[in-house]
């Protein structure tokens, strides 16, 4: 277990660099930031895909984004590159640099919980912009709830 934790914790540097807060105080250059795609469960794997976007005015040089379930996760995870598990129920993804009024590339993974829940409650929010600053923190913080029905639910 300290391996992995310590794996992930490199791994998490990596992915994360110098972490900071997304709402950075002051006057750094506004960005505002969304999440928006797919979730589905069954069998206790949950699939998540979506699609960052920046409405602007400014570019963002660097983007992570945490995704957290209200379960937790089973330690044996494969996440694709530019995600690394970050604590019992949560992974942060990196969304990389983007342009203002642009999306970024989809990021899809797949992880499998604890047992096999009938329902998960996943919360997906920015931890860190690249210093840029989010005034409208509404639509980079999704919450949805995700029935075991193997159907997508859209946030």
């Amino acid at each position: 277990m300290r391996r992995v934790l310590a794996g992930a914790a490199a791994v998490l540097a990596a992915v994360c660099g110098a972490v900071g807060p997304a709402r950075a105080v002051g006057g750094g250059p506004e960005a505002d930031l969304a999440y928006h795609g797919a979730a589905s469960l069954a069998d206790g794997r949950v699939k998540v895909r979506f699609t960052p976007g920046n409405f602007g005015p400014s570019a963002v040089p660097d983007a992570t984004v945490r995704l957290r379930w209200s379960r937790a996760l089973t330690d044996a995870q494969t996440l694709p590159a530019g995600c690394a598990r970050s604590e019992p129920r949560a992974v942060l993804c990196r969304v990389g640099a983007l342009a203002a009024d642009a999306v970024g590339e989809r990021i899809g993974l797949r992880v499998r919980l604890l047992g096999a829940p009938s329902e998960v409650l996943l919360q997906i929010d920015t931890v860190w912009s690249g210093g840029t600053v989010d005034r409208n923190r509404q639509n980079d913080r999704q919450r949805v709830l995700v029935l075991a029905t193997g159907d997508d639910y859209y946030f």
